[in-house]
């Protein structure tokens, strides 16, 4: 089984629009990696692979579905090829950080096949988790069972 991404690290983003990615998380995407708009107003972010893999499949979604044309609208036109730098930053551009709503605070949290990177107000709210029998309730509706 492939290593997956998990943790959460807080960070600032600094006035150029740079990042630091925590060193597992780096040592997961390699050298060059996809960060593009993810769900919920976060980003996320795949390791070169599993963006390929995606990739793919939204590129053989029919085009004759407006539905279809929007999901490859709106992850591979909000889609960068990123690479950390020698203080292990990633440059993130202005369209990324307003999708995501990161202003200074960013939280990285690893969701197994990807990581996603939030604004830390957004990921208080997202990651909250008041209900927790409603949560335990869609585990069995999902078939998790622990």
């Amino acid at each position: 089984m492939r290593a997956a991404f998990k943790g959460e690290y807080s960070h600032s983003i600094d006035a150029k629009g740079r990042l630091i990615v925590p060193a597992k998380f780096r040592e997961l995407l390699g050298d060059q990696f996809v960060v593009t708009k993810g769900f919920d107003g976060c980003l996320f972010v795949f390791a070169q692979e599993g963006w390929d893999q995606f990739e793919e499949k939204l590129q053989a979604l029919p085009m004759d579905k407006p539905e279809a044309r929007m999901l490859g609208r709106f992850f591979i036109s909000g889609a960068i090829d990123a690479e950390v730098d020698k203080q292990g930053r990633i440059l993130l551009p202005s369209n990324l950080l307003q999708h995501a709503k990161i202003e200074k605070e960013a939280v990285i949290a690893g969701v197994g096949n990807r990581a996603e990177i939030w604004s830390k107000a957004e990921w208080e709210k997202a990651s909250t988790f008041e209900d927790i029998n409603g949560i335990a309730a869609k585990m069995s509706e999902y078939g998790l069972s622990i």
